[in-house]
């Protein structure tokens, strides 16, 4: 999906009162709503690891390339609102993605990080990015699309579920992020501790920060089904009304 066509697409949805996202969502600062380390929902974990993600451009995407349906998520790292989200329509989206419905873009933003100072989202932004090259999803790789394997769903769960409390600047400290990591079995490694350490895709989150920026989205977590925007407001936060919202809107 090209930015300029997402653009559109949610200037559309703004002028219509589609997006009730900046009341909402995170569109400034909020106080995050955990802080110790936390697994994945045991019942979807398994679903989690089977889950092939894989980098395009400044997205990261998760499922088969061949899915019917491209669902876009807008997500900073630090945003309470994206806790509340994974944890609820996170898991629809695995359980669509697994089942070959749809597949998820994730433009991973770190805007609340140049709004309360700190490098937090960019800490942790960095860490999911890493998560793409690491382990296996086994089978679910082998449908010839293109993606590949990867830990990001099941380490991406598992962040938000252990979203930092205190201050910016202490947030998903480094030391804090590998023992997230810990909890995703297989995540570890040499190349994923150094990966985290060193920043090393510090232009890769720069370049998702713009992506974000580019398309015209005020506030996170923000939905896109096929281009077009789902309401914002508490289908985002409950698993079933989310569900429906997918079902009307085509998936």
């Amino acid at each position: 999906m090209v930015v300029r066509r997402t653009r559109r697409a949610v200037a559309a949805a703004l002028a219509t009162g589609l997006i009730g996202l900046v009341a909402v969502g995170c569109s400034e600062a909020r106080t995050p709503v955990a802080a110790a380390v936390t697994v994945a929902p045991g019942e979807h974990a398994e679903v989690l690891a089977t889950l092939p993600a894989a980098v395009d451009g400044a997205k990261i995407v998760v499922g088969r390339q061949t899915a019917p349906h491209t669902v876009t998520v807008y997500v900073d790292p630090r945003c309470s609102y994206c806790a509340k989200f994974e944890a609820s329509a996170g898991t629809v989206l695995a359980d669509e993605a697994a089942a070959g419905n749809l597949r998820v873009e994730y433009v991973v933003a770190s805007f609340l990080d140049a709004r309360t100072g700190g490098t937090a989202s960019a800490r942790a932004a960095n860490a999911l990015r890493a998560a793409v090259d690491a382990g296996d999803v086994g089978d679910a790789g082998d449908a010839g699309d293109g993606v590949e394997g990867g830990k990001f769903a099941e380490y991406q769960a598992a962040l938000f579920a252990s979203q930092p409390s205190g201050g910016a600047e202490g947030g998903f400290s480094v030391d804090h992020l590998l023992r997230i990591a810990d909890q995703v079995e297989g995540l570890r490694s040499p190349s994923f501790d150094r990966a985290v350490r060193d920043e090393s895709y510090r232009s890769w989150v720069a370049d998702s920060q713009k992506a974000f920026e580019a398309s015209g989205v005020g506030g996170t977590p923000t939905v896109l089904v096929d281009g077009t925007a789902l309401p914002g407001g508490d289908a985002l936060y409950d698993a079933a009304a989310f569900s429906k919202a997918l079902r009307d809107a085509g998936v």
